[in-house]
């Protein structure tokens, strides 16, 4: 069986099977500082607002592939690309607000 070196300042210990646990079984480590429960209606987001992100990414993508085949009025058009783009952002700006 192996043996312990003393543990203190520059004292190692030998390499082996520790008991991974730096507290007591049935301590609970409490923390000082309170923190308040988030009230239950800020904790979810409308159901409006999953489609609208979901719609504006689609339509951010749909309008590039348009732009790209002609098929928007006006021909390729550079103001498409950033209405797209400008689609694109809004969704997620939405998404980072999203809970």
């Amino acid at each position: 069986m192996a043996t312990k070196a003393k543990a203190g300042p520059g004292k190692a210990q030998k390499k082996g099977r520790s008991s991974g646990r730096t507290t007591t079984p049935g301590a609970s480590v409490q923390s000082n500082r309170y923190t308040a429960p988030i009230p239950k209606n800020a904790k979810t987001s409308p159901r409006w607002m999953g489609i609208v992100i979901i719609g504006l990414f689609v339509l951010g993508v749909l309008v590039v592939i348009l732009n790209y085949a002609g098929a928007l009025p006006g021909g390729v058009n550079n103001l498409w690309l950033v209405a797209a783009i400008a689609a694109i952002f809004a969704g997620l700006i939405l998404a980072t607000r999203y809970h």
